[in-house]
């Protein structure tokens, strides 16, 4: 009788374990048991890349594409502090340190834009430009002025982080 008892209760346990699993959770069968387990799917949403230029907070549109996934894991455990030089009075240029997944094509850019050049160099643009670029992002809410005047004079240090 107490093994009747006891296998009802494993049965009663095993059905309430594989009841309570959310959204979050998977179920497999195990080739060993034959009973369900649950493990966890991994979160594969990317979290938030925040970019200052020198010490202001920029609000960016940031793409969907490996270049973008590659730059956020890069400065998931400490920021990435970039000094850029001004080149050809449209953008502001600098060295990531290390090469990311890059696609270029052909693009004209417009202020705003936040380009990866050669795989290695970050580009954010104040004016136009056309050339063969991986598109990263976009600066928000500045107008071509306010992007001039925060790029547009000498170098500036951009820092990449996540919150």
């Amino acid at each position: 009788m107490k093994k009747v008892i006891i296998a009802v209760l494993v049965l009663v346990l095993a059905l309430l374990t594989s009841c309570s699993g959310t959204d979050e959770t998977q179920q497999s069968q195990s080739p060993d048991t034959g009973m369900k387990t649950e493990s966890v799917e991994e979160n594969n949403e990317m979290k938030p890349i925040t970019m200052t230029i020198n010490d202001e907070k920029v609000e960016v549109a940031w793409e969907d594409n490996e270049s973008v996934k590659a730059l956020a894991d890069l400065v998931s455990d400490s920021p990435l502090t970039i000094d850029t030089s001004m080149y050809g009075g449209f953008e502001q240029v600098g060295s990531i340190g290390t090469d990311l997944p890059s696609s270029d094509i052909n693009i004209t850019t417009e202020p705003g834009d936040i380009m990866l050049y050669t795989g290695s160099n970050i580009v954010v643009f104040y004016g136009s430009n056309s050339w063969s670029y991986t598109r990263l992002g976009h600066i928000e809410n500045k107008s071509a002025d306010e992007l001039k005047a925060l790029l547009g004079s000498n170098n500036v240090k951009i820092t990449l982080y996540q919150p």
